[in-house]
């Protein structure tokens, strides 16, 4: 290929190009062994969200070709994904039934609301809104759902009928129904976890889902498991999806918007904490605002085609890398895979028990608790610990869209927090490593009569109050004082709030004979000095480039 054409591939679609030759083929059978293994899972993630299961095969088609040909990530597999699934049952079960038609029109609309949402994101540039969730939230919130997907599945493994969307209440019908249990649906599920579980810990490059499909549908067609009392999937519609837009009326447009926000806010979320991860891991910069492209066609072409949200997933992204895919590409010959089973083999589908959908949600939720984040949390610092855990508990209690939302609360309050009252300290002398941050206590002087107070954070109007009473206590416990010089180093700007605290701060002193100066004064500070005319109320002679002149000036005095 030449490598002006070359070039401008890489340009339009970067997901794919460059592509060298020799990986072609290994893109292909990376893409059919990931079919093999997303197929079940997406049947799986199509029973969360409480739609046909033949629409969690749809994910895998024209959202997935959309997204490799529109999005940035080599990475990112976009299809049907737990959180989202869960969102949409939760969201839509008090508008329609679970299962209906009516409730696929509802899951269809949202996907379309959603790529609209994602696309005017991508034309606003608002890919940075991803960094407003931390990992300590993420943390908690991804947990948090794996811990409501399990409880929403128990049902299905033990062929206890389980209604209601709230996690409490499934969780009280299953226990106190455990004496009605269905002991050959529980046997299914348990051997379709054995096999899963095998596979992974023996055999990890094999399909076991497929595998427990396959068998499962070979046995039950058998042995007759409807037969037994063993629920079925029933018969499944073949063919491609048509692409048709969704009718519903414009009240329930407006109700649904909510849902799609909530979804919104995860896609955003989880595909940026994936692509990131995976582009740090393989040294490929991620481009959001490109992703935000590439996953707002996607969940467009959901809609169209008659499925639900598609999202960016972390373990489906995990696959594709552990079966050598290396770009799209590799997706591409997913959806082609797919597009084959669903015109020619759908008709086994109808014998599947629904316990082996459930049983594979089972554990693709529990690998979804992030057990070692939470440990290390502990280990690093028990105030994230707290937080990950109530946002953990907020999603399981109150419900995925309450959780999405606390998540963002509680990230951005996290960073007022900071913000708020960031690290402070006194610097002292050291022999050996010259300098030295000390507790902020009062008495502690750097040179006689002359403290260096450090503040760790920029000064705006929430935590101007608290830098002046920290400098005000240091002098009323101090003995002798005759100047604070403030260590600016972190300190990048300021604003007019703060400045005019930092100008009272200054007078209050020089009336009780402290001098204030200010060193390391960085260039974002000395601009919005100058504008706020700071400098000259606090005196040039007290602006200092470094810590040496700072103190050799006070030492004269």
């Amino acid at each position: 290929m030449p490598p002006s054409l070359s070039n401008r591939l890489s340009r339009l679609i970067p997901g794919i190009f460059p592509l060298e030759r020799a990986r072609i083929l290994p893109e292909i059978f990376a893409g059919i062994s990931l079919a093999a293994m997303n197929i079940p899972q997406a049947m799986g993630y199509a029973r969360i969200a409480g739609v046909p299961v033949i629409t969690g095969l749809y994910t895998l088609l024209f959202p997935v070709i959309a997204f490799a040909l529109f999005g940035g990530a080599r990475y990112l597999f976009v299809a049907a994904d737990s959180a989202t699934a869960v969102i949409l049952s939760t969201g839509i079960s008090p508008m329609a039934q679970r299962g209906t038609e009516l409730f696929l029109a509802h899951a269809s609309v949202v996907a379309l609301m959603t790529g609209g949402l994602l696309l005017l994101a991508r034309i606003m540039k608002l890919g940075f809104l991803a960094d407003f969730l931390s990992r300590t939230v993420l943390i908690g919130f991804l947990s948090g759902v794996g811990v409501q997907v399990a409880i929403a599945v128990l049902g299905q493994m033990l062929g206890i009928q389980v209604n209601g969307s709230s996690s409490l209440f499934q969780l009280w019908t299953v226990a106190t129904q455990l004496g009605s249990l269905h002991v050959p649906t529980l046997f299914v599920s348990i051997g379709v976890m054995a096999i899963i579980l095998g596979a992974r810990r023996w055999f990890p490059r094999f399909p076991g889902a497929l595998l427990a499909v396959l068998g499962t549908i070979a046995l039950s067609a058998l042995l007759r498991f409807g037969d037994h009392g063993i629920l079925l999937i029933g018969p499944v519609k073949g063919g491609l999806p048509p692409l048709t837009l969704p009718e519903i009326s414009w009240d329930h447009v407006r109700e649904l918007m909510p849902i799609a926000a909530a979804c919104f806010v995860m896609i955003i979320t989880q595909s940026s904490a994936t692509s990131r991860a995976f582009g740090i891991k393989h040294r490929m910069e991620p481009d959001e605002n490109r992703d935000l492209l590439g996953l707002g066609v996607a969940n467009v072409m959901a809609g169209f085609s008659g499925t639900f949200v598609v999202n960016g997933s972390p373990t489906q992204t995990a696959m594709l890398e552990s079966c050598g895919g290396r770009s799209q590409l590799a997706n591409l010959a997913t959806a082609t895979t797919v597009g084959v089973i669903l015109l020619l083999l759908t008709g086994p589908l109808k014998f599947l028990p629904l316990c082996v959908l459930g049983a594979i949600v089972f554990l693709v939720a529990l690998r979804m608790v992030d057990l070692s984040g939470f440990l290390e949390l502990w280990n690093c610092g028990r105030k994230e610990f707290y937080v990950a855990l109530f946002t953990a508990s907020c999603v399981v209690f109150l419900g995925v869209e309450y959780g999405i939302v606390l998540a963002l609360v509680v990230s951005l309050l996290d960073h007022v927090r900071r913000g708020y009252q960031p690290r402070t300290a006194v610097v002292v002398r050291d022999p050996e490593i010259h300098w030295r941050m000390e507790k902020t206590e009062p008495g502690i002087f750097v040179e006689p009569g002359v403290i260096l107070y450090w503040f760790g954070t920029d000064l705006y109007y929430a935590n101007a109050p608290h830098f002046c009473s920290e400098i005000r206590r240091l002098v009323d416990g101090s003995p002798d004082v005759k100047a604070v010089i403030v260590d600016c180093g972190p300190i990048t700007s300021m604003d007019f709030t703060a400045g005019k605290a930092l100008a009272e701060l200054c007078s209050d002193l020089a009336g009780r004979g402290v001098a204030l100066a200010l060193t390391r004064v960085t260039a974002g500070l000395r601009k919005d000095l100058d504008h706020q005319c700071l400098a000259g109320e606090i005196g040039e002679s007290h602006l200092f480039r470094s810590r040496k002149q700072s103190l050799a000036a006070f030492r004269q005095v």
